[in-house]
């Protein structure tokens, strides 16, 4: 399953039925789960943790070092990555910066070629980041996120889930979740009916997340609002703490907004 001309370090720890392309190099105190697949030329560095079922596409680099330049190359930090993702050529993940850290991946994630994820970013589950899309550090994402090409997010940022992320968008502030957003700067505009649809979230469920973005976009509360899983996770999420504020919304409304 190792291709003779790929160097796999000793101590490396690879699980069943690893297929390992030429002239990729997996280095020591790296973890590889079940099935996974490590195309040629890929690089998979030190104290990267991978479960089952991935694919690392030709010349992806997982866990370089983070791009900070106070960070210390000695210190012991992490990538640690779920089941089935999918990265594709040329994606770039940097390691955590604080000792023990990890930067997180979930399971079933998909990007595309020349994405980058930066040092102590955590994604969850079920996201899709187009071709360039970029995470600078500390950025955090929710589940089912689709982020555009070419998508900007400055460090410290977070993506609520169920988002949609226009091409070319610049964040730099916070993601309300269940919304699309586009522009440079970025704004909220709308839900993201599509995308709710697609998930199975209708009816009574689609028309609370409807009358909360409402309330949000008239800076009301939203208390009174039924207690769905999606009114519940976004209570939550508003109560968390957020070092860059809330994108805003555009003046116009839009003839498809909520």
């Amino acid at each position: 399953m190792i291709h003779p001309t790929a160097v796999v370090d000793p101590h490396a720890e690879l699980g069943d039925n690893v297929h390992v392309g030429p002239y990729a190099v997996i280095e020591g105190q790296v973890e590889i789960g079940h099935g996974c697949r490590i195309g040629a030329h890929a690089v998979i560095h030190a104290y990267v943790r991978m479960a089952a079922g991935n694919a690392v596409h030709p010349h992806a680099v997982l866990g370089g070092l983070p791009q900070d330049l106070s960070f210390d190359p000695e210190e012991p930090t992490f990538v640690e990555i779920g089941e089935s993702n999918v990265f594709r050529e040329g994606v770039t993940i940097s390691r955590a910066t604080a000792t023990g850290g990890a930067t997180r991946i979930g399971s079933n994630n998909y990007l595309m070629n020349n994405t980058h994820v930066g040092h102590d970013c955590s994604i969850g589950d079920h996201n899709v980041l187009a071709s360039g899309a970029t995470l600078g550090g500390h950025v955090h994402v929710g589940d089912r996120v689709f982020f555009g090409g070419g998508v900007m997010v400055h460090q410290f940022c977070r993506v609520g889930s169920y988002a949609i992320l226009q091409g070319l968008a610049g964040i730099n502030k916070d993601v309300i979740p269940y919304t699309l957003v586009g522009g440079r700067p970025g704004k909220h505009y709308r839900l993201n009916l599509i995308g709710l649809r697609r998930a199975g979230i209708d009816g009574e469920r689609s028309r609370a997340i409807s009358a909360a973005f409402r309330r949000l976009r008239a800076r009301q509360g939203l208390d009174g609002l039924p207690d769905t899983p999606e009114t519940t996770y976004l209570r939550e999420w508003l109560t968390e703490e957020s070092k860059r504020g809330y994108l805003g919304f555009f003046e116009r409304r839009d003839p498809g907004a909520a």
